[in-house]
């Protein structure tokens, strides 16, 4: 059973994948759910959602054209202990290729090196280079309270200056 409903429609404009639900989003069953998660006033503040959004919100960013999934959907918690359910890049692929998002958001660098299959330290925070039929994908700095020694809202700014020219 997934911890998160993927939040996904044709045409969205951007999906953010993370890594996996923490433990209070799956508990809650709504994304970026701990209150020293960064990820909804980070939305708002770089200009991606019109107000601040709070997590029992997250089905109305469909509407605002903002999808959301995870690379594990089965695990929870800390990635050292959510990822031992296992993680499926070729599913997110597949989902990516079906819904034909603008562009993709990993909101880590950890979520993108498994999506990449290379280390942390050889994946730079903003946009990646294309790949053939995928969207454009942005890295951001991960909101989460635990990552907060390496925050930083530049890539955030990127990835909202790019959705407002798309």
């Amino acid at each position: 059973m997934d911890r998160l409903p993927d939040q996904l429609q044709p045409g969205l404009r951007l999906v953010f994948v993370g890594t996996a639900a923490s433990e209070r989003s799956a508990a809650t069953g709504h994304y970026y759910a701990h209150p020293g998660n960064r990820f909804w006033p980070t939305l708002h503040a770089v200009g991606l959602t019109p107000r601040l959004y709070q997590p029992p919100e997250f089905p109305a960013l469909l509407a605002l054209g903002i999808g959301f999934t995870d690379l594990c959907k089965q695990g929870a918690g800390m990635d050292h202990v959510a990822l031992k359910a296992g993680v499926d890049v070729a599913g997110l692929v597949a989902k990516i290729r079906r819904h034909r998002p603008a562009t993709v958001a990993f909101t880590s660098k950890k979520a993108a090196s498994l999506f990449y299959g290379r280390p942390t330290t050889a994946i730079p925070l903003g946009r990646q280079p294309p790949q053939d039929d995928f969207p454009i994908v942005f890295v951001l700095a991960s909101p989460s309270g635990a990552a907060s020694g390496a925050w930083t809202l530049q890539p955030w700014r990127a990835l909202a200056a790019h959705v407002a020219e798309g």
